[in-house]
């Protein structure tokens, strides 16, 4: 896939026309397990409440374990959608370390 076409989408996200911005959600999604690495940058660097958690639902369709970090930083997360995407996240990657932090995560009380 282009770094182009993931910019653009990225982009088409930012702007008002809601359906651009369901299209170009779309596309990423499908798409996210090829650009995984930018999708947690976009996230890391996004400050707009409603879209990191639109880059960190992306990054859990991705399944991929370069973002268990992640999920795991965001098992703290104040935010309670960030919070719910990292338990998701976690959940599809079903691996070892994802149910571990899970288990750690629910005997702290970070989660139910």
């Amino acid at each position: 896939m282009s770094r182009r076409r993931f910019d653009q989408a990225v982009q088409h996200m930012r702007g008002q026309d809601a359906r651009v911005r369901a299209d170009s959600f779309d596309f990423l999604r499908e798409h996210a397990d090829a650009y995984v690495g930018e999708l947690i940058e976009e996230f890391a660097a996004e400050e707009d409440d409603g879209l990191r958690c639109l880059f960190l639902e992306l990054v859990a369709e991705a399944r991929s374990a370069q973002a268990l970090d992640l999920f795991r930083d965001q098992l703290e997360s104040m935010d309670e959608s960030l919070r719910f995407w990292a338990v998701r996240g976690l959940e599809m990657l079903d691996t070892r370390e994802a149910w571990q932090a899970l288990d750690q995560a629910q005997a702290e009380g970070l989660i139910a």
